[in-house]
């Protein structure tokens, strides 16, 4: 009976990425114009059901708070939409119509945005709704069909965004089968899709192993690794803003967003009045045998880390730990002095847990945030709460992140909410972090670029000959064809070529 519930799974996973192949080829023939009325209409409704997301989010997973995941559900909706609402994504982006060289440029040529077909979406269960509706304007938005693969334990709730989704754009002239998501939930189903050769691009947003997975693929991927971001607090800091910061970071959603603080390094000079606001603002420093009672707690045998832990309260995970804490208390803090990947606070953890350290002076804090991020978090993300901006310049220099973040809450910078980045739900770790982006990712890294190149030069001028030939210039005036155009144009060459 498994089997064959294995085998129809991989079957629907097909039968659906044909459909969706069928509607990219239909959405390739829209203008910008008719898929940001897609878009809009999407995050007209996710911002409209935001709280009935975020609620059956909850419920379903156990993991954050309602009204943190409202928030969310917004940044996926509305501000993703308002971010990319007047950028073009597909069709004609420029046109350089002047032909030779000037000013170190080449002359002579047209960009055209083209939709990369279908996107396979994988969906976490600590953001599910927020990252549906995310994905699913962003793929739409540069013209694609999309399929999501939904986290096991977050299906119910995905599966409504999906809904939720699907309606919207169809009220707003979308073909049948551009929205689309797995329901029969397999490893094998899930693998059927992202080795499928009609996918174009996965959108990998979960665990690592799911990851390395859409990488392996075979198919291009764009995926995302564990977080591990320190939060380093230097001797010019607004020490109170630096700690409330730090706390409602990591205390958002119950530090599920995986750009959150997981350490904090500071210099000894400020330490005790770190300490006292740390503690003035509900954080409770474990001591030494609650902390090991803790590190017990935190990862699994295998090194990975506990999902008891994710998305909890501080007095929860207290009480899996043994922990006596006060009702009120919003993060728990352990004091450490090594960087291991044995050590479980040197991980990253999704719940208000910090690592602590004390240095001599920022050079230290330095070494000690770069070996925080080698032993996990690479390329990711970490934030400094700073005045000094020749100390800010000399971590933008050498931590190897893609975000820095500077005197603002990590997990709600790091996706675009209180910084300038781009509201984004997956955040690229670039190269470093084994990412194809160090982006955050948003509809032009789901579409090709097709280059007219004119020419401009002749062979002869190369070999300094003879004088370079004047190219001849592109054709002046409107020179966009209609749809129906192209479908002509290409009938007729496919008739000569006998296809």
């Amino acid at each position: 009976m498994q089997l064959d519930h294995d085998l129809q799974s991989i079957q629907s996973a097909r039968e659906i990425i044909r459909n969706a192949r069928a509607a990219a080829d239909a959405l390739a023939k829209f203008s910008q114009a008719q898929l940001d009325k897609i878009c809009a209409e999407i995050a007209k409704d996710g911002e409209a059901q935001a709280r009935h997301l975020a609620e059956l989010a909850v419920e379903e997973t156990g993991f954050g708070r309602v009204e943190d995941k409202i928030l969310k559900n917004l940044l996926g909706s509305r501000l993703t939409w308002e971010a990319w609402r007047d950028v073009p994504a597909v069709g004609v982006l420029t046109e350089d119509r002047k032909a030779g060289q000037g000013h170190g440029r080449t002359h002579g040529l047209w960009e055209v945005g083209v939709p990369v077909g279908v996107v396979a979406a994988l969906i976490p269960s600590t953001n599910p709704t927020s990252t549906t509706l995310y994905k699913a304007i962003i793929s739409l938005k540069a013209g694609n069909a999309i399929v999501f693969s939904p986290h096991p334990g977050a299906k119910r709730c995905i599966l409504e965004a999906v809904q939720l989704i699907q309606n919207a754009a169809k009220r707003a002239g979308a073909p049948e089968n551009a929205v689309q998501s797995l329901s029969l939930l397999t490893r094998e189903a899930t693998e059927a899709l992202l080795r499928h050769p009609d996918v174009g691009v996965i959108l990998a947003t979960g665990g690592e192993a799911m990851v390395r997975a859409a990488y392996s693929s075979g198919n291009p991927a764009i995926g995302v690794g564990p977080g591990n971001g320190p939060a380093f607090i230097e001797r010019s800091a607004d020490i109170a803003q630096a700690v409330r910061h730090i706390v409602e970071s990591k205390t958002f959603d119950n530090g599920v967003i995986c750009a959150s603080e997981q350490s904090i390094v500071t210099e000894r000079c400020i330490a005790q009045e770190i300490e006292e606001e740390l503690k003035r603002q509900g954080c409770y420093f474990l001591s030494e045998n609650e902390s090991a009672a803790l590190a017990k707690l935190l990862l699994r045998s295998n090194g990975t880390m506990n999902p008891q832990i994710v998305g909890k309260t501080a007095p929860e995970i207290a009480a899996m730990a043994g922990v006596g804490v006060n009702q009120n208390t919003r993060v728990l803090i352990s004091r450490q002095e090594s960087v291991s990947p044995r050590n479980a606070y040197c991980h990253e953890k999704l719940c208000p847990v910090l690592a602590y350290y004390v240095e001599p002076g920022w050079e230290a804090a330095c070494l000690r945030c770069l070996a925080l991020l080698g032993v996990e978090g690479a390329g990711h993300t970490m934030v400094i709460h700073s005045k000094d901006e020749a100390v800010i310049r000399a971590f933008a220099l050498e931590k190897p992140v893609s975000r820095l973040l500077v005197n603002t809450p990590a997990a709600l910078g790091g996706v675009g909410a209180t910084t300038g980045l781009a509201p984004a739900l997956t955040l690229g770790c670039g190269s470093v972090g084994g990412s194809a982006t160090s982006d955050n990712v948003g509809p032009l890294h789901l579409r090709d670029i097709r280059r007219v190149a004119w020419g401009v030069k002749e062979l002869s001028s190369l070999r300094g000959t003879t004088p370079a030939l004047r190219a001849t210039p592109p054709p002046e005036g409107n020179w966009q064809v209609e749809h129906d155009d192209i479908s002509e144009i290409t009938r007729k060459v496919m008739e000569r070529l006998k296809l």
